[in-house]
């Protein structure tokens, strides 16, 4: 008898327990204590994702080997992920760079860095934020409120005026493995540049290294326009290849631009012809 009571006060004790128990799915009173779950299961899975890692790769194995510079065009429908304003790219670099989670490199060319693209000099946050913001005249005023002057200041940045990114990238056949594969080197938004009333071509505002910036956007989730419940970050848009480009250089001992070469749709059509040789150098490896 003893023993039934016992087990029916234990019963009672953990019945008591269980509905104090704070459940925001099913709460018909506001929680005060805690801002009540947007929605009815927490996302953890994304923020603690960690980076898969390419395959070791020596070069004895590399038996072909040839550097493209490609760009995404955020109009397009398939890049418009990249801008979305609750994920937007431009935005999660930009917040990572100031919180000295990401470096910069500077896209100048220099003499040892002909094309400034080879992550040869590091920009502080102040930099690389100031190679967005046109600048603005601003006067300046003594203690008696007169103006002695102006003075030149950046001005504010719209993250909208960034349309374009521009990827660099190895294409690799590794023999060891028999694997043809991209690997993303570097990535850079394009800005537009304006002098003296004049409108210039677009042009890498800094270089973000993806290897170092691979960490941060495996945790970044990415706007699907389909499903909500995908899980995908922006690591796996970049490896995955979900995103629409086209090809604006590749290696070549002149060290031409496609646009060097090339106007109009025939930019285009070599963008292209450099695409289908990639392909078709892979095709060309099996016989079937």
């Amino acid at each position: 008898m003893k023993k039934i009571i016992l087990a029916l006060i234990l019963f009672a004790g953990s019945v008591q327990a269980f509905a104090q128990l704070p459940n925001l799915n099913n709460d018909t009173v506001p929680q005060r204590a805690q801002k009540p779950l947007d929605g009815y299961y927490e996302k953890k899975n994304i923020l603690s994702a960690k980076v898969s890692p390419y395959a070791s790769l020596r070069e004895s194995d590399v038996m072909f080997s040839k550097r493209v510079w490609r760009e995404i065009d955020l109009r397009e429908k398939v890049n418009m992920i990249f801008a979305s304003p609750k994920a937007r790219l431009i935005t999660i670099l930009t917040d990572a760079i100031a919180e000295g989670e990401l470096t910069a490199y500077s896209a100048t060319a220099t003499k040892d860095d002909v094309n400034g693209d080879e992550f040869s000099s590091v920009l502080t946050p102040e930099q690389a934020m100031g190679t967005f913001a046109d600048s603005v005249l601003v006067p300046v005023f003594d203690t008696d409120g007169n103006q002695t002057g102006t003075t030149v200041k950046p001005g504010e940045f719209n993250p909208d005026s960034i349309i374009k990114f521009r990827i660099k990238e190895d294409w690799i056949f590794d023999k060891q493995r028999s694997v043809f594969e991209p690997r993303i080197i570097g990535i850079a938004p394009m800005i537009k540049i304006q002098a003296a009333g004049q409108s210039f071509d677009e042009q890498p505002a800094f270089w973000i290294y993806f290897p170092e910036a691979r960490h941060l956007l495996v945790t970044k989730a990415v706007m699907n326009r389909d499903n909500d419940a995908t899980g995908l970050s922006y690591d796996d848009v970049f490896m995955k290849r979900i995103f629409s480009s086209y090809i604006v250089k590749e290696s070549n001992p002149e060290d031409l631009r496609i646009k060097d070469y090339a106007i109009g749709i025939d930019k285009l059509h070599e963008s292209d012809r450099v695409k289908k040789e990639l392909m078709n150098f892979e095709h060309d490896l099996w016989s079937y």
